[in-house]
């Protein structure tokens, strides 16, 4: 049984080393898992898509839901506090100096040459949930027009997923009748 220090410390080393927020964690995380056989491969989308639709931040329900799985409600609480001080000591570190130097341009270019590599680490593990969860040309389908949708009509995601949940009940029903008719 893995120690809630070992999932702390993990958390911890995920917390610590991601700059960008929660999707940026997420091949961080995908690896450290992988490693020590916490979940299995196709367990993290399922949690990640649980992340998202649970309200907070993503990196924490991660954390929670991911923790859960391993050790119960003490592993939630283990692996969500190993996410999230990190990034408290940091901030808190930051705030206390940032204020001498907030318009010092040499700050001001670390941290816009720190934007592109936060743009791959949010796309990648996102292009491989999508090749390892399409598998079907319609998947595809709704997965372009989806993203169409959100990063150039800006549609927001919430009515993309409504209108997906009334379509997939729709598909649903129709099936189930059309297998009773053959029946």
């Amino acid at each position: 049984m893995t120690s809630l220090w070992n999932i702390f410390l993990v958390f911890m080393k995920i917390g610590a080393f991601t700059i960008g927020g929660g999707y940026a964690m997420i091949p961080i995380i995908k690896d450290e898992l992988d490693k020590r056989h916490w979940i299995e491969e196709d367990e993290l989308p399922d949690i990640i898509a649980l992340a998202q639709s649970a309200p907070g931040i993503l990196a924490v329900n991660v954390s929670i839901f991911t923790g859960y799985k391993i050790r119960g409600v003490k592993g939630s609480i283990a692996a969500t506090l190993g996410t999230v001080l990190p990034s408290f000591l940091i901030i808190f570190a930051i705030a206390m100096a940032f204020s001498n130097f907030q318009d010092n341009p040499v700050v001001l270019k670390i941290f816009k040459g720190i934007r592109p590599v936060v743009v791959s680490l949010i796309a990648a593990p996102m292009i491989s949930m999508a090749k390892k969860s399409n598998t079907t040309w319609r998947a595809w389908l709704i997965t372009g027009l989806s993203l169409l949708g959100v990063a150039f009509l800006r549609i927001s995601p919430i009515y993309i997923i409504m209108v997906l949940i009334v379509l997939a009940v729709t598909v649903t029903v129709m099936n189930e009748r059309r297998m009773k008719k053959q029946l």
